[in-house]
């Protein structure tokens, strides 16, 4: 009996918390409810800010065992271990050339079986490139791409956004990290929460709960870090300019455009093929009006299951042995440094776009480049309405935010091809 009770004992969260390396999961656990405060008292992303974080509380309660790094050490799905395969010295030797950390090595043991927890079924839907896809459908059927149709010149701004993925790039590989994770951190810089995800998952993932958390907190952080830097970039009378209203797209050409951008993306950019597709086809279920029903499944029932799963898959891999280290630090920073450049970037073209041309463009537009949708767009109209109650942007902002949304896609197939 007594045994029976100190096997009880030894197997309480509790009492693990006290062993080695437990107060990892103290400190996580702490960052989990500061995540879940700010997606639920504050409403920053709160969809995908909520789901992560209790994500993040699951897989960093010691004993629970739902989530098993070792089982996708190295960047590898182990279908082996997941089918109830031994851990072989073989095994433990090829991760730890891979670089796999100790840490994570040491969880298992020799000959040692491992049952597959709830999160570990659910993560093989982010490995395996599923979710992201997925939430680019609803993205697409909830998304008018008729502003960027209205005016092309906007597809420049939202391809301007994308300076930040690259800097960022050039700068985390200045500091030591690998091409592989260098555009993985700098991916964040789309802000697009999904397909930092995809990009993450398949080049470096080891970051990707640092990643997924830097891009949607600073995705929710849109209203307060971009205003500072457009009025930085911009003067009193560019951000009065008063643009014209949008000519009406014809119902043909919304559902010609994402049958058109698919083959070009996708023959231009193969890698970028499952993003863009997925987000076209979804905006051809809304456009194409003989698909009502399933336009509505992929805005509501599809979309709302995949943030589930995807945010408490991704927010399980932070776990303490991985999240809590310099580089997670180094990567918050590049973050936002990627943010702050594509914000700029955005804003520069169009300041130096009206140079030659003679209906201006409002600098402030931009800005939404970056493919936070549709929060960027609302920025915009916010700033330039404070300098001019009568002016609406929202409208000719919401064409550079949904080109960013390709330009992001872009821009991660093109990092895919250069280091997958």
């Amino acid at each position: 009996m007594i045994e029976a009770i100190i096997k009880f004992i030894h197997d309480t969260g509790f009492y693990l918390m006290l062993q080695d390396g437990g107060w990892k999961n103290l400190i996580m656990l702490c960052v989990a409810c500061f995540l879940l405060y700010l997606g639920i008292g504050r409403k920053f992303e709160p969809l995908l800010m909520v789901t992560i974080a209790f994500g993040m509380l699951m897989t960093n309660l010691p004993g629970a065992n739902m989530f098993h790094e070792i089982f996708f050490a190295g960047g590898h799905i182990h279908w082996d271990l997941i089918g109830g395969g031994p851990i072989t010295p073989e095994f433990l030797t090829e991760m730890s050339q891979l670089g796999v950390s100790q840490a994570v090595l040491d969880t298992v043991q020799v000959g040692q079986t491992i049952s597959p927890g709830l999160i570990d079924i659910l993560y093989l839907g982010v490995k395996l490139g599923i979710y992201p896809c997925l939430i680019f459908m609803g993205v697409g059927a909830m998304t008018d791409f008729g502003p960027l149709i209205a005016n092309p010149k906007s597809l420049l701004l939202g391809a301007a956004a994308q300076l930040g993925i690259f800097i960022t790039y050039t700068g985390c590989r200045l500091m030591g990290f690998t091409g592989p994770q260098a555009g993985s951190i700098g991916i964040i810089g789309g802000a697009d929460g999904p397909t930092a995800i995809f990009v993450t998952a398949l080049l470096a993932p080891a970051l990707l709960g640092p990643i997924a958390v830097a891009a949607y907190s600073y995705m929710a952080l849109v209203p307060v870090i971009q205003p500072p830097i457009m009025k930085l970039l911009t003067t009193d009378e560019e951000r009065r300019i008063v643009m014209k209203p949008l000519r009406q797209v014809s119902k043909l050409e919304k559902i010609i455009f994402p049958i058109m951008v698919t083959i070009f993306v996708a023959l231009l950019v193969p890698s970028a093929g499952p993003l863009i597709a997925c987000l076209m086809l979804g905006n051809l279920f809304k456009e194409c009006g003989v698909t009502e029903r399933l336009s509505k499944t992929v805005q509501n029932e599809l979309i709302n299951i995949v943030t589930i799963f995807l945010g408490v898959s991704v927010g399980a891999t932070a776990t303490g042995t991985t999240f809590l280290s310099l580089q997670t630090i180094e990567i918050m920073v590049m973050g936002i440094v990627a943010f702050s450049f594509g914000t700029a970037g955005g804003v520069l073209l169009a300041k130096f776009m009206n140079l030659f041309l003679k209906e201006k463009i409002n600098p402030l537009i931009g800005s939404a480049g970056v493919s936070a949708v549709p929060m960027a767009a609302r920025v915009s109209q916010m700033v330039g309405q404070k300098y001019n109650p009568g002016n609406f942007l929202l409208m000719h902002a919401m064409g550079p935010n949904v080109a960013g949304v390709i330009g992001s896609a872009i821009a991660a197939g093109v990092l895919i091809s250069l280091f997958r």
